[in-house]
């Protein structure tokens, strides 16, 4: 996902190569309530909702900063930001959807703020 939305430049590793982008997961909980479980999908109805309109939005932004990239050899940091937050948006929801952690995720598109600065800096130029 990270090199189909322009946010790395590398070309993804076939196998277990190293790659710069990744995701690290909270380790398993130990037990897990039966309500909350059986109402999972209820409760990712309003995130789904969202998330099909981020990812019309995202699939025009990729678009525009294809032509960006062609046109000005670029792309601008608002367009990349914006990716990126409507990935881990998306990964946020699949990961409770998957019952891989039982965290709601949060309607912000941005989860971690504190890390942001330091991320766009990282980004490939």
């Amino acid at each position: 996902m990270a090199y189909a939305c322009f946010l790395r430049d590398e070309y993804p590793p076939f196998g277990d190569g190293p790659y710069p982008a990744s995701l690290e997961l909270p380790d398993e909980p130990e037990t897990r309530d039966f309500k909350s479980v059986a109402l999972r999908p209820l409760l990712l109805v309003p995130h789904l909702v969202v998330l099909l309109c981020l990812l019309v939005v995202e699939l025009l932004v990729c678009i525009g900063s294809w032509f960006a990239i062609v046109f000005k050899g670029g792309l601008g940091d608002n367009l990349w930001r914006f990716s990126r937050d409507v990935m881990a948006y998306a990964l946020r929801v699949e990961a409770y959807g998957l019952l891989i952690h039982d965290q709601f995720p949060s309607f912000s598109l941005l989860a971690d703020a504190a890390g942001a600065d330091a991320e766009l800096l990282a980004r490939p130029s």
